[in-house]
């Protein structure tokens, strides 16, 4: 898939100045973003976060998700390690965009989980397509990720596509009384380890 480096600068952040990479994939016209910290072209693994695009809840606060809370805390823990990357992707709602993930909500307020929602709409589970990623690590260097997340076929994903992935490194942050069920939900029907405190919750999704 071409993706194009565009242009770099720096962004500075409650937590770190990143150096804030632009690229653009030519078949659909969307706008990726890396934010990268320290020497990351070594060769050693790379803290880092693959991190799909959640408007509601990276930039609206939504607490239905758990995303906004997993970049903040992505971020601070590159930030403590001084160096990592975290790939900003635009896929809204797994994939299927911003309107479809609002008509999913409405869904999920009549009674749906999340993958009930989306299969009812029409799409899969889980629509996201990591091939991107390859490209812009390469550009930046990076041949091994010390990987932040919940979701074992994430790091299968990658480690198809030829990146490796030396280390899972577990995210769990920003759980709430409105997210039960959708944290159930991903751990019973996306197989995301989401450790032992959603036990209960995952037995009755």
């Amino acid at each position: 898939m071409p993706v194009v480096f565009v242009a770099a600068s720096k962004l500075p952040t409650p937590f770190a100045t990143f150096t804030m990479n632009g690229f653009l994939e030519e078949g659909t016209g969307r706008e990726h973003v890396v934010l990268s910290l320290g020497d990351i072209a070594d060769g050693a693994p790379v803290l880092g976060r693959v991190h799909s695009e959640c408007l509601t809840g990276d930039a609206l606060f939504s607490q239905r998700c758990d995303c906004g809370s997993q970049l903040e805390a992505a971020m601070r823990a590159i930030a403590r390690e001084g160096r990592g990357v975290l790939l900003y992707l635009r896929q809204e709602g797994r994939g299927i965009g911003l309107m479809n993930k609002i008509r999913a909500y409405e869904l999920q307020d009549g009674g749906a989980d999340t993958v009930e929602a989306n299969e009812r709409l029409g799409f899969a589970a889980d629509q996201r397509d990591y091939a991107i990623c390859l490209p812009m690590l390469q550009h930046l260097g990076v041949k091994s990720l010390r990987l932040m997340t919940n979701n074992p076929r994430k790091v299968k994903a990658l480690t198809e596509m030829g990146i490796t992935v030396a280390e899972r490194v577990p995210l769990h942050t920003g759980h709430n009384p409105h997210n039960k069920l959708y944290l159930a939900t991903k751990a019973s029907k996306l197989d995301h380890m989401m450790g032992n405190e959603h036990q209960g919750e995952v037995d009755r999704a």
